[in-house]
């Protein structure tokens, strides 16, 4: 069942990357290589986004409706809702986007209803795993707000607010990355495909959050094949905040796998970091984009566009995959180890830039 969600997931998405395609020339809903930050040099269409939540969509709702295999344990319909609903409003503020170029804050606005959405269908984290002491709870402090069919629904302070900077976080970590091709959407793979070994471990098992994390893989690898260097598609801010939002929520969908999804994404995470600080610092806006990311500092030390991708690739799947046969502690060591190993990343990178300069 697992390789049929899989495939059907690619064969969709890759099919309709192709209408997306050109709906997407025949609308000029497109990128053009006016801003000093773009790489490409020639006009690229957008709106991959669209493509692979139709793929995740139609998949998903095949499994929901016609199989067994989507609920039964912790999964509940209404948590599917929530992820196909908060989908749904990304992909459209992500065509506004790509069509009319909104200002930040208009941008803001699709993210931050798609969190709240997801929130209230009732995914959330309810604690977080302390590996030096018990649980740190954060479902202390609940406010009824309504009850329906039977179940009340409430507001949990702590966790809610949590849960909402988790998913913000990881939305624009991916947005934030989207700057070379296949780049996003191959992280996307690889994190996909650790939560999905991680869902079926004998450690976790959670087989509806294995089902949504290979679902999403295919879709993922699917639309890298269209969007590996050099691309014939771009993922769009619809495309670049979904796949962060899918992760997010996979994270956390039944708990348990925030550390793991850190390690994964863990180097554009702190690379996003380090951009927003030096951004806030400089006294500009953490939204302006620039070239100062370290995807555009491997091109400039003189990687080749495939190859610093992969390089990338293969140091989230290092850390993914290593994150899968660690326990508690030894994953926040392994957190320690990732942030090291950017730091020094970030000073090789900068002194190799230096001394091409000078010669």
């Amino acid at each position: 069942m697992y390789i049929l969600a899989f495939t059907l997931a690619f064969i969709l998405t890759f099919l309709f990357t192709y209408l997306v395609r050109k709906l997407a020339l025949r609308y000029q809903i497109v990128d053009r290589p006016f801003l000093t930050r773009k790489i490409h040099k020639r006009t690229i269409p957008l709106l991959g986004g669209m493509s692979i939540f139709i793929g995740i969509l139609l998949t998903l709702g095949y499994f929901s409706l016609f199989t067994d295999k989507m609920f039964g344990g912790y999964m509940l319909p209404k948590h599917i809702i929530g992820l196909l609903l908060g989908g749904t409003i990304l992909v459209i503020g992500g065509i506004l986007d790509d069509k009319y170029n909104l200002k930040p804050r208009q941008q803001f606005i699709w993210p931050l209803a798609a969190a709240v959405i997801v929130i209230s269908s009732g995914i959330g984290i309810n604690y977080i795993t302390n590996p030096l002491g018990e649980a740190i709870q954060l479902d202390q402090i609940k406010i009824k707000i309504f009850e329906w069919g039977g179940l009340p629904y409430n507001f949990i302070l702590f966790a809610d607010l949590f849960t909402l900077v988790w998913l913000l976080g990881m939305i624009y970590t991916t947005k934030f990355l989207d700057g070379l091709d296949g780049l996003v959407s191959g992280i996307s793979v690889v994190t996909a495909f650790v939560l999905f070994f991680l869902s079926i471990s004998p450690k976790v098992i959670q087989p509806e959050t294995a089902m949504v994390a290979i679902i999403v893989a295919g879709a993922a690898a699917a639309f890298l094949c269209w969007n590996f260097h050099p691309a014939k598609i771009f993922l769009g801010e619809g495309g670049s905040t979904l796949l962060g939002f899918l992760l997010g929520v996979l994270a956390i969908i039944s708990g348990g796998k925030i550390a793991t999804a850190l390690l994964c994404m863990g180097v554009p995470i702190l690379d996003a970091l380090w951009v927003i600080l030096r951004r806030l610092f400089s006294r500009t806006s953490p939204f302006f984009g620039d070239k100062k990311h370290l995807h555009f500092r491997l091109l400039d030390i003189g990687f080749s566009h495939r190859f610093a991708v992969i390089f990338l690739w293969l140091l989230s799947a290092g850390f993914g995959i290593t994150a899968l046969f660690l326990q508690g502690k030894e994953k926040v060591y392994s957190l320690v180890v990732l942030g090291g190993i950017m730091i020094l990343l970030g000073i090789a990178v900068v002194y190799v830039y230096k001394f091409r300069q000078k010669a």
